[in-house]
């Protein structure tokens, strides 16, 4: 693929989007499948193989990626399969004692209809190159490459961008509504006068990528896809970007200096004996937990690390500017294509900073116990006092970790609870009501307003998911006349509704009791967004919110 060049920046775009990451990629998908003409201005010319950064897609993403039509695209091209390991082991060394061990982590494993796709083990590359060359095949989108916006001013009607080229060249795109997915140093946010509020850790640490083709072959405790590090020497996080012997590592507590100067005696530490091993890259950083003030300034929006940043401990950032874009995504497409009201673009905050805001919390909290935390003498004896010693670790290790790799209703459990184009949550009957209906595993089990649809595979195999429309969905459990009323409310309203029939499945009752009502609207987003046994008594207005065009009175 092929960078575009400042020469051929269009004069004007519809979207405009600042950053060629995955955010930023994942929002020109959004947009440019349903039409929207968009930029995406990145400044790296070709995908750094370098630091994998992120290395867990979770369920929800891989659900996007299902709908974008890449799931499949992407496993095929993950170096780790599912089917490799769903295990995170706890250990003093990779040759050493085995602490404690967590099976079917991050999503890797099914539950039954939960979700249709698995999560998946996947350095960030790898999903960066297939968003290039997937956005890259649409019509609507254009890739420009090598460059970055540098300047933003905007007015009501339009926002005047600025693009300098590697070579200091400067032009200028106008586009009705900017993206920023720059990152943590974001342009676009200091352009619009927003800024980070929150702190950072105190206690630096030290990445690295290594290469050793013998390591695999010493490790004592079968294949996973982390192996925690307890001991004194090289308490760390260490994992396999594939099975060829490239390994990924996180030093706890090491500074850069440090790090580069012992890189190859940690290595020797976390395996429990010398090896074999080159240095790939380093990558020194800290743990940040932070918001921007506001995500919305006019026509322009911030998403991904450029609006909000926390430690990756249970892998949810990426996954969380993911959502964001997804988010901003179909509202700005529903906008500019006509059928969306102001309300849309005013939803994005109101609907994603609580989710940003939980996934801060919970990863800080994960944060908390690393293996620095876990030490304790005798871990390695091999006597009575290493065995308790052993036994104790291991109990703190499942009392204190388990959320971070067991964390699925964090992941799936999205709840809007106020939003201006979210109805009053309500249950199938149509009554408000704050009871959930919940299985033994706390997985929500009918359908409510505000969040995601549940799950169902059909009787035939397909999964639910894929008879959603790009646009709203009206979903019918039992066919009658009474859901005409919405049909014709969304042909007044220029909304774009697809009807699917779920009469023959409703004939099963997991489906009735899952969905829970007759009739149900779901969003582009797989969100439930109103639910009941008969139509509303004003179908024009239920349409009318949930396209966020409120009417007055």
């Amino acid at each position: 693929m092929s960078s575009v060049h400042e020469n051929q920046l269009p004069r004007r775009v519809q979207v405009l989007i600042a950053g060629g990451g995955p955010v930023g990629l994942a929002a020109a998908m959004e947009l440019g499948r349903r039409g929207v003409d968009c930029v995406v201005v990145e400044p790296r010319p070709a995908v750094s193989r370098a630091r994998p950064r992120c290395k867990t897609l979770n369920v929800r993403t891989m659900e996007h990626l299902r709908r974008w039509g890449l799931a499949d695209r992407l496993r095929a091209l993950a170096p780790l399969p599912t089917s490799w390991s769903q295990d995170i082991v706890f250990c003093t060394s990779l040759t050493g004692w085995e602490l404690s061990r967590f099976t079917g982590v991050l999503g890797l494993a099914p539950e039954g209809d939960r979700f249709p796709e698995l999560g998946q083990q996947a350095p960030q590359y790898v999903l960066e190159e297939i968003l290039r060359e997937a956005v890259d095949e649409l019509d609507a989108c254009r890739l420009v490459l090598g460059s970055r916006v540098v300047a933003v001013e905007q007015d009501d009607d339009a926002v005047s961008v600025t693009v300098e080229d590697r070579f200091g060249c400067r032009s200028t795109v106008t586009a009705d509504y900017v993206i920023g997915c720059d990152g943590p140093r974001s342009t676009v946010r200091e352009q619009i006068g927003s800024r980070y509020v929150g702190g950072a850790a105190l206690r630096p640490n030290f990445g690295m990528v290594f290469e050793s083709t013998e390591l695999m072959d010493h490790v004592r405790h079968g294949p996973a896809v982390q192996y925690w590090i307890v001991n004194p020497s090289a308490p760390a996080l260490v994992g396999p970007l594939d099975r060829s012997g490239t390994w990924w590592a996180i030093a706890f507590g090491v500074d850069r200096e440090t790090g580069e100067r012992e890189a190859r005696r940690i290595i020797d530490g976390v395996a429990g004996r010398p090896v074999r091993a080159e240095v790939l890259s380093t990558d020194p950083w800290t743990a940040q937990m932070r918001i921007v003030d506001r995500m919305r300034e006019g026509r322009v929006f911030l998403a991904g690390d450029a609006a909000h940043l926390n430690p990756p401990f249970g892998g949810h950032g990426l996954n969380t500017g993911i959502g964001d874009a997804v988010d901003l995504g179909w509202k700005l497409a529903a906008v500019l294509g006509g059928w969306g009201g102001a309300n849309a673009l005013d939803s994005y905050e109101s609907e994603r900073r609580p989710v940003q805001e939980q996934v801060i919390h919970e990863a800080t909290a994960n944060m908390r116990v690393l293996s620095t935390e876990l030490l304790a003498d005798n871990l390695d004896a091999d006597d009575r006092a290493g065995a308790g010693a052993r036994q104790a670790a291991g109990a703190r290790i499942q009392e204190t970790k388990r959320a971070e790799f067991h964390s699925l209703d964090l992941v799936l459990g999205l709840r809007i609870d106020a939003s201006p184009i979210v109805p009053p949550n309500r249950d199938g009957n149509g009554d408000e009501s704050g009871d959930e209906s919940e299985g033994e595993d706390g997985q929500e089990r009918t359908a409510r307003t505000g969040t995601r649809l549940p799950h169902v595979f059909l009787a035939d195999g397909r999964s639910l998911y894929d008879l959603l429309g790009a646009g709203l969905t009206l979903l019918v459990l039992e066919r009658g006349t009474s859901e005409r009323a919405i049909e014709e409310a969304a042909r007044a309203r220029g909304v774009p509704l697809s009807v699917v029939d779920l009469s023959e499945a409703a004939r099963h009752p997991q489906y009735a009791e899952q969905l829970g009502a007759r009739l149900l609207l779901i969003r582009p987003d797989q969100v439930v967004g109103w639910l009941g046994d008969e139509p509303p008594e004003h179908a024009l207005a239920l349409l009318d919110t949930l396209r966020g065009c409120p009417q007055p009175g």
